[in-house]
């Protein structure tokens, strides 16, 4: 039963405009304008690392972003508006199955946005050495499981999926400029740089970022944002309901 929901919902994934256009096309195109204007040569504000490759190894991040905070919880509102969540407990579903379907879909759909990602800027930029392949590979899942059960956490509270983008937009933007997407931590202010450190997607950023570029473990933001989904996890568990 939970394998025809998963399958149902790939099938309107792939029919979604909002899941076309600002989880696969938004970070493809911003990517190539902000990697571009920064260049090629190794910079002090970018850990002495090539600018591009630190934006191709920081954009995978905004994937799941967009991904938690954007296209679950809109997709996940617009079926409690439209009561199609008590319909599929009419139709006999267990409780947990929408929540499953939920992470398989948004796991799937941050596979291949990432994927195409990637793909779009190896030709362009060329892709950065990966120093340190598991530890990159294990922040990646936990972001992934993190964001998703952000967004279906936001997704359960929030009563309408307009409300639900209004409020994802407005998480999203500031996390993505500050903590993945916008200028690196160098260059900002203190208090700038305050505001982004606790910041979800800073946490995986760094967790991602620089072991790839290996320039550092960055074992304090995995262990951060461990927690974070550990907690995010358990009270989206609770709130998911069909």
């Amino acid at each position: 039963m939970t394998g025809r929901l998963i399958r149902a919902e790939l099938r309107l994934m792939r029919r979604d405009p909002l899941v076309l256009t600002f989880v696969f096309v938004f970070p493809m195109i911003t990517m190539l304008i902000i990697g571009g204007a920064f260049g090629t040569t190794p910079d002090r504000a970018f850990d002495y690392t090539d600018p591009a490759h630190w934006y191709v190894a920081s954009y995978l991040t905004v994937v799941i972003g967009a991904i938690g905070l954007v296209m679950v919880p809109v997709h996940l509102a617009s079926y409690r508006e439209r009561g199609v969540l008590r319909r599929f407990a009419v139709a006999g579903f267990p409780r947990w199955s929408f929540a499953i379907a939920e992470l398989v879909v948004g796991l799937v759909t941050t596979v291949i946005a990432c994927a195409l990602l990637l793909a779009v800027a190896a030709p362009v930029y060329g892709l950065p050495a990966m120093h340190d392949a598991w530890r990159v590979a294990v922040a990646f899942a936990v972001g992934a499981v993190c964001f998703i059960g952000l967004g279906v956490l936001l997704g359960s509270v929030l009563p309408s999926a307009r409300s639900a983008q209004a409020v994802g937009l407005v998480l999203f933007f500031p996390s993505f400029l500050l903590g993945a997407g916008g200028p690196p931590p160098h260059v900002m202010g203190a208090a700038v740089r305050a505001v982004a450190r606790p910041l979800p997607l800073t946490l995986l950023t760094d967790a991602v970022r620089s072991p790839w570029l290996g320039t550092g473990t960055a074992a304090a933001s995995l262990l951060g944002l461990a927690g974070l989904t550990v907690l995010v996890a358990a009270i989206a568990a609770r709130r998911a309901v069909l």
